[in-house]
């Protein structure tokens, strides 16, 4: 059995629709190709000209899904692509230049697509910076919005413009677009010493510990998706969790509102959320601004 969805000139089949790919609730193969159906017009410009690297799950959340970075040979050659370095060679990744590539990839079972920080003509050159802020077990979601809410500040007093998206997880992305030029390392090394002062300031809230075990009661400040290669959810991504919660961009004031949970949107309402209220990170590529020279 299979299932056409089409966007423009574009028809996508979905084999095995049926396919339950989330319990509790059931949630089908069709339905996260919907999703992305519903959202590819605000996903595309977040997404587009970035490597992917894609979280499949074939059996579904409840059995054991893998990472797929080199694009498969039975992917259609209509797929972009994008070749780039690695250790010892080259490895070529899947690129959604248009909302069709991004509903086939749900028809392959991939239910996240991560993106680089990078676009794919200048991969070594990053031109988003990502905070995290990753709670530990029983820490309320407040303390993660103050988080937040403080290293918007700081970025902003240094010139640039944070934007904030619930992760879909546990946490929240603060996000700078930024003008390419500086290194994956020059930027790590801005965002690591916002996290330090950060952390400094309230030891007893917030870590660096990159282990689980050591960071304790705290919020760990991640900086750790600055390198390259490395990547981090897509805006409008389904998370592999129960009730297929989304990773949604958000305005920053909504980082105030107290009813404001990490999974507050699924693949049940993400598209309602976009269609009463646009997106809420459009245009954020024209509001990157420069590194700032040192952290303050």
């Amino acid at each position: 059995m299979t299932e056409t969805i089409r966007i423009g000139r574009d028809a996508i089949e979905i084999s095995h629709p049926e396919k339950v790919l989330f319990t509790d609730p059931d949630i089908t193969k069709l339905e996260l190709a919907r999703h992305y159906e519903r959202v590819g017009r605000v996903m595309l410009p977040h997404v587009r000209r970035r490597p992917l690297a894609l979280q499949a799950y074939p059996q579904g959340i409840d059995h054991p899904g893998f990472f797929l970075k080199s694009i498969p040979s039975h992917f259609p050659d209509w797929i972009s692509t994008a070749t780039v370095a690695k250790k010892g060679g080259t490895v070529t990744h899947v690129v959604a230049d248009n909302a069709a590539t991004l509903v086939y990839l749900a028809g392959q079972n991939v239910i996240t697509p991560h993106i680089w920080l990078s676009r794919a003509d200048e991969p070594s050159k990053p031109d988003r910076l990502i905070l995290d802020f990753d709670p530990s077990p029983g820490i309320g979601f407040a303390a993660v919005r103050e988080a937040a809410r403080e290293a918007g500040a700081r970025l902003r007093d240094a010139g640039l413009v944070p934007h904030a998206m619930v992760t879909g997880s546990r946490g929240i992305h603060v996000v700078c677009p930024l003008r390419r030029g500086p290194s994956f390392s020059a930027v790590h090394a801005y965002a690591r010493a916002i996290a330090e002062a950060m952390v400094a300031d309230a030891p007893q809230h917030l870590t660096l510990e990159w282990r689980r075990a050591d960071r304790g009661a705290r919020i760990y400040v991640d900086v750790n998706r600055i390198n390259y290669a490395q990547h981090a959810v897509a805006p409008y991504g389904v998370r592999a969790l129960p009730r297929a919660p989304v990773a949604m961009p958000i305005e920053w004031d909504e980082l105030d509102d107290p009813r404001l949970e990490p999974g507050s949107w699924t693949v049940a309402n993400a598209a309602e959320r976009v269609a009463d209220q646009g997106d809420a990170w459009k245009g954020i590529g024209s509001r990157a601004r420069a590194l700032p020279r040192a952290a303050s």
